[in-house]
């Protein structure tokens, strides 16, 4: 009996031991684990929604809006709760094969089988209703309305805006943490890349009920939780969208760069480069004969000539020469150096020029584009010389931009000819054609424009810039980028006086004369590059300012492979500056039409093939 009584008290012991327990762990739970189960049994039955904000509008200098976003609807896969039994429902629904659907689903699955993954984007109205009104019958189908970037103007300026596209993984990555998921869009060159930041905005949450199906049915607690998305800033740019149109339209089927610059401050009114792609094939998911042709093209249409491709000046480059021989002492104003055909160095057959021009002051060099008289300022000056003032007009370095694909350049020196051929084995044959912007040299587009807003201004060196101010439409808070101060480049005002004159009378009497804009003074330089390889015309170059005698544009053409400057990139330049200071352009039986329209009668390599695949990404015939 007694052991029975042991046995009862034992058993009784272990009873309260364990209810004791359970009642400590019921505590636990209820009070002490309380938010934390709570969370948990909240997120089996609240979903949160993200809302995307509306990304920043791009306006042109005049207000006209270049991007905005349109609306688009995008059909999501739970896999973990949808039935596949329904594939051939959503499939006739949506007007596509039960194999795409089945595709669909299986990389939502690799994915993640718990997350909503966007597997049918700009799905049309019409489809979307369809699927809407058979929601209920659709377990782990939802939907998302977004936005994409839509284009309004007929300029559309790539290489200087960007484009935005799906976020990668490997980006993903990385920013997952700034609030990204996978589907979601980023800017990726160009402004919408450095201003990701500004234009995207800040991410709203919707928190709706789910049901065991995952169907979501309702809000939670009446949206008191909801947090509304911020737009994105508006950002108005320097651009301006009729000029940079009219250049984008000039350069079809030719291959080169422009850029415009505000000398007064640097702001950039155009930047093209040719050939270029339209940022519109990346709102959706681009065809792979596109990316291909993007990618593989020798015309490389990604790349960004203005602010990359490496070319000789040319005799665009003797206003520079005559700067730097002026404040060096190399010669004085209204001395004069002798041209009989060539400098005495070449013997006869080297350092030639168009002409025995005779005397030659700094002023009647640039208007005749004499050859020898810069030669001979070359002579006089070497290499050093010559790569100090180079520097001083920011060659040889990159410029500050706001754009990340740029070269620095080449600007020789007596190290890099050392480099290049050995120690006391080089001398005036290997640097005297840097005298007329030949030989080991190489200058971006936009450094050459920097060059002449410069020689404009009378020798201040501006940042170019296209964002002038950014604008949060919501909130109404303004920001204006900080740029780097101005660099005043120590060379006397008189110079660029006489250099001025010199470009003056290239536009009245030189080469430039058959691009004068009708009652609009200027100053200009046409350029002539050798281009390298066996057979191929030579580049084509041309460096304007206007009007002459209060500047408030300056531009430089570079046009590959296309012959005289006077002949291709002149009559582009002109009817660019035209445009921008009259807001008109001339009738059809202008010259300049007529040179500028002969140089692009010839269709890029691959063009046709890009043509093609673009129509068959397009469903076009």
């Amino acid at each position: 009996m007694d052991e029975y009584r042991v046995r009862v008290r034992i058993f009784a012991s272990i009873v309260v031991v364990m209810l004791g327990i359970l009642g400590l762990r019921l505590a636990k739970l209820q009070l002490v684990d309380t938010e934390e189960f709570t969370s948990e049994s909240r997120s089996n039955a609240v979903k949160e929604i993200r809302v995307l904000p509306a990304r920043g509008a791009i306006f042109d200098r005049n207000g006209i809006v270049m991007v905005d976003n349109e609306q688009i609807f995008t059909i999501t896969l739970t896999p973990r709760y949808f039935d596949s039994a329904k594939i051939p429902l959503l499939a006739d629904l949506m007007g596509v094969s039960d194999s795409l659907v089945l595709a669909r689903l299986n990389q939502a699955r690799a994915r993640s089988p718990f997350q909503a993954t966007k597997s049918f984007r700009e799905v049309p109205f019409s489809t979307f209703s369809r699927v809407l009104e058979h929601h209920y019958e659709l377990p782990g189908v939802n939907f998302e309305v977004e936005q994409k970037r839509r284009y309004t103007t007929r300029a559309r300026a790539p290489h200087a805006l960007g484009y935005i596209r799906e976020i990668s993984e490997r980006q993903l990555e990385s920013r997952r943490e700034d609030g990204y998921r996978q589907g979601d869009f980023i800017g990726t060159t160009g402004l919408e890349k450095n201003y990701e930041y500004y234009l995207r905005g800040k991410m709203g949450s919707e928190f709706r009920l789910a049901n065991v199906h995952g169907r979501l049915f309702d809000s939670y607690l009446g949206g008191a939780e909801d947090r509304q998305p911020v737009s994105g800033f508006n950002m108005h740019l320097t651009l301006d969208s009729r000029t940079q149109a009219l250049a984008e339209s000039l350069f079809v089927n030719l291959r080169g760069a422009a850029v415009a610059l505000d000398p007064r401050n640097g702001g950039i009114i155009a930047l093209v480069s040719s050939p270029a792609y339209d940022p519109e094939i990346f709102t959706k998911s681009i065809d792979p004969d596109v990316w291909a042709y993007l990618n593989t093209s020798p015309t490389k249409p990604l790349l960004n000539r203005a602010t990359i491709n490496l070319m000789p000046p040319g005799s665009t480059w003797k206003p520079f020469m005559a700067l730097m021989a002026l404040d060096a002492g190399l010669i004085k104003p209204g001395e004069t150096y002798t041209c009989r055909g060539g400098h005495p160095l070449g013997g006869g057959r080297f350092f030639t020029c168009m002409g025995a021009h005779g005397a030659m002051d700094v002023v009647s060099a640039i208007k005749n584009s004499c050859n020898t008289f810069f030669f001979e300022m070359m002579n006089r000056a070497g290499v050093n010389t010559f790569h100090k003032y180079a520097t001083m007009f920011g060659f040889g370095r990159k410029v500050p931009l706001e754009i990340d694909e740029q070269s620095a350049g080449l600007i020789a020196d007596s190290a890099y000819f050392t480099r290049k051929v050995g120690n006391d084995k080089w001398g005036y044959g290997w640097y005297l054609s840097l005298g007329i912007g030949q030989g080991d040299m190489g200058v971006t587009p936009m450094q050459m424009a920097r060059y002449v807003a410069a020689v404009a201004n009378k020798g201040t060196l501006y940042a170019p810039y296209m964002v002038e101010e950014l604008v949060n439409p919501e909130t109404g808070e303004r920001l204006r980028p900080s740029l780097p101060a101005p660099e005043k480049i120590p060379i006397d005002e008189k110079y660029f006086d006489l250099v001025r004159q010199g470009m003056r009378l290239v536009m009245e009497q030189g080469t430039g004369r058959l691009a004068q804009i009708k009652g609009i003074p200027s100053g200009g330089k046409t350029g002539t590059a050798q281009a390298p390889g066996v057979g191929r015309k030579d580049n084509s170059l041309f460096i304007m300012f206007a009007p002459w005698d209060d500047p408030k544009i300056a531009v430089c053409v570079q046009v590959e492979n296309a012959g005289f400057g006077a002949s291709a990139a002149a009559p582009i330049a002109s009817l660019m500056v035209e445009q921008y200071l009259t807001g008109k352009l001339p009738p059809p039986s202008d010259i300049r039409w007529q040179r500028a329209l002969s140089a692009r009668s010839q269709p890029l390599p691959g063009e046709a093939e890009f043509r093609r695949a673009r129509a068959k990404a397009e469903g076009a015939d």
